[in-house]
């Protein structure tokens, strides 16, 4: 796969529709064209202190960030027609539609490819566990700041470009 958006969603609390940070790469022929880290107001606007210790962000991080409908705006143009990967892509693709559907946009259906179930099939009983850090350092990518949506987008980028 040469052409492709990697993406990551954070959320603020246990609604998928709650993105509260999300990381892009854009990859053409082989190479990454374009990144885009962007913090969104989360909706509902409320953060659960479990989220919150896993990526460090808080109301305070998002209060004046634009909300999901007006990001997206931003970033649609440059992943059309390009199949989106994520690593738990269920997790990823059910934030998409929750806050497609809480903004009442129409989905347009995007294409999705999961890196998780991927390296699940690649790497077989190979690793101790599929996790993103553990694969992205089977293929030799360092991911230093996991649940950093850019971060861990870029970590996703360097996986497919291997094992997809």
């Amino acid at each position: 796969m040469n052409n492709f958006t990697a993406i990551d969603f954070e959320t603020a609390n246990e609604q998928p529709s709650s993105v509260c940070s999300v990381g892009v790469v854009v990859v053409r022929n082989g190479e990454i064209s374009d990144t885009i880290y962007r913090l969104i107001k989360p909706e509902p606007e409320y953060y659960l202190f479990r989220n919150t210790q896993i990526h460090g962000l808080s109301m305070r991080d998002t209060e004046d960030a634009k909300v999901f409908s007006h990001v997206w705006k931003e970033i649609m143009p440059g992943i059309e027609g390009l199949p989106l990967v994520a690593h738990n892509s269920v997790f990823d693709e059910g934030c998409l539609k929750a806050a497609f559907f809480t903004y009442c946009m129409d989905y347009p259906n995007y294409e999705f490819h999961c890196t998780y179930r991927a390296a699940l099939k690649y790497f077989r009983k190979k690793l101790p566990d599929h996790r993103l850090p553990t694969v992205a350092a089977a293929c030799g990518y360092d991911l230093r700041n996991h649940h950093n949506a850019l971060d861990d987008a870029l970590a996703c980028a360097a996986i497919a470009r291997i094992i997809l």
